[in-house]
């Protein structure tokens, strides 16, 4: 039988900040490509983080269990924050002449327009609310098994910058601190399985296209690399997860799967204990208070 940690905390927003200067372009293992698979999310957070928030206030008026929304209001205060702590290393790297801003903008309209309100009302406007609460759930399994993979992620201690190191951790703690959050909404609102899979199945590739072409966008921009290194290479991708700085492909496969099992539950994934004791290390948390 599996075991699961369903220890949980009191979920508050970290009051962060990071001093960006002197950053390098390439800030990961000095590698262009592990560095803009970084920032492949790097592009995608600030707005999803938004949507994720807006999404959860709408759900706020239907929740009828008093646990379950104060640990939604955690969740939206600590989501607010990783939107607006990874826009800041954004507006750092636009500084120094990596371009984000028109990959971003097709960020926004997709979480905006796509995804965002509809003109409709009673029950059509309930169900559109509920297969977005669906997606976060799906799209929180995946920086459930993120968190507690890059909080074990070794090699990155001596391949990141020690600032976008903190980033990163202090997030991906934070994201195995409010794991079961969005699962537990879903299943407080709807929990139905078919839904739950629907959105697993159009969140899981959306992501992986979108942080794609992302990782692709960012190669051609590079104001670094010479014209012939403006591409994803096999190789670069083989030796990023050979040396750890990205999940290999059978833990993704693994993960994937894991969504449609019937007694899923994310507490399967990461350990809170780890994750308090990360946060309560981590610079910028500790320069927060």
């Amino acid at each position: 039988m599996t075991a699961y940690d369903t220890d949980k905390v009191a979920l508050a927003a970290r009051d962060v900040s990071w001093d960006w200067t002197e950053l390098p372009m390439h800030y990961f293992d000095s590698d262009a490509f592990a560095t803009h698979y970084a920032n492949g999310m790097n592009m995608l957070l600030p707005e999803g983080e938004v949507f994720f928030v807006d999404v959860f206030r709408k759900a706020l008026p239907l929740i009828r269990d008093e646990a379950v929304r104060e640990d939604v209001i955690g969740f939206i205060g600590q989501e607010a924050t990783h939107s607006s702590s990874h826009q800041s290393l954004l507006v750092h790297l636009n500084s120094i002449g990596l371009d984000t801003d028109p990959f971003v903008a097709q960020i926004q309209w997709f979480f905006r327009h796509l995804l965002g309100d509809r003109d409709l009302t009673g029950r059509r406007a309930h169900s559109w609310l509920l297969e977005r609460v669906a997606i976060v759930a799906a799209l929180e399994h995946f920086t459930s098994y993120l968190g507690d993979w890059g909080l074990n992620a070794h090699a990155w201690d001596d391949a990141l910058d020690p600032r976008v190191l903190d980033l990163f951790r202090w997030h991906l703690a934070e994201e195995v601190e409010h794991r079961h959050v969005a699962f537990d909404l879903f299943t407080h609102l709807d929990g139905g399985y078919l839904r739950r899979v629907r959105a697993w199945l159009i969140s899981a590739p959306t992501l992986a296209i979108l942080w794609t072409r992302g990782i692709r966008y960012l190669m051609s921009v590079d104001p670094e690399l010479d014209q012939k290194d403006r591409r994803i290479r096999f190789r670069d991708v083989r030796r990023a997860w050979r040396k750890g700085l990205m999940p290999s492909p059978w833990s993704l496969a693994r993960m994937f799967v894991e969504y449609f099992r019937p007694g899923y539950h994310p507490s399967h994934y990461g350990s809170t204990s780890q994750a308090v004791a990360y946060l309560a290390s981590s610079p910028a948390a500790r320069a927060a208070g």
